[in-house]
């Protein structure tokens, strides 16, 4: 798939086949996310891998938005690790980027993914923190769903000219 095709086509997806990602396949997700650009090339992601059931299926308890994960084979919580943050602020930017590189590599690898969103709602971070444990510093982002598409949403097109503005407002 051609990077603008899989920028024009990735929609979000929300249902999914009952059918497991292969190791092989979360590998090449989790590189596509390292591979993003960071502030000073910090790099200050962590990644949890979610397959177990169990996990899944409590995540909808912590994020209403999420409870497509109680049928999906895999989600991926990335977090802010603010104890190797250079940049201070900047955590927030260098997860998006490494979100989206994940999204469009699942997407070019034949997978749905939805984003889900996190940060800064405390009650969906506190959760996700108890949850999986996750120690001090480490700041849940943003949980993404993934797995195989039981349904693909048609590409829409979202340009709006109105939007653009140039040398000034």
């Amino acid at each position: 798939m051609e990077t603008l095709e899989a920028i024009h086509t990735r929609r979000s997806v929300r249902a999914y086949q009952d059918r497991p990602v292969p190791e092989k396949v979360i590998q090449q997700l989790l590189e596509a996310a390292m591979a993003a650009p960071s502030a000073r090339n910090q790099q200050p992601w962590e990644f949890m891998v979610l397959t177990d059931r169990k996990i899944l299926e409590q995540v909808a308890h912590i994020n209403p938005n999420a409870q497509m994960a109680a049928q999906a084979p895999l989600a991926i919580l990335v977090c802010g690790n603010l104890k190797i943050e250079i940049s201070p602020g900047y955590w927030v930017l260098d997860c998006a980027a490494a979100v989206q590189n994940l999204l469009l590599c699942a997407h070019a690898l034949g997978l749905g993914a939805v984003w889900t969103g996190t940060y800064p709602n405390e009650e969906r971070m506190d959760g996700y923190s108890q949850l999986l444990d996750l120690p001090e510093g480490i700041i849940p982002y943003t949980l993404v769903v993934v797995g195989y598409p039981a349904q693909i949403p048609a590409a829409q097109e979202r340009f709006n000219p109105e939007r653009i503005h140039r040398n000034g407002w």
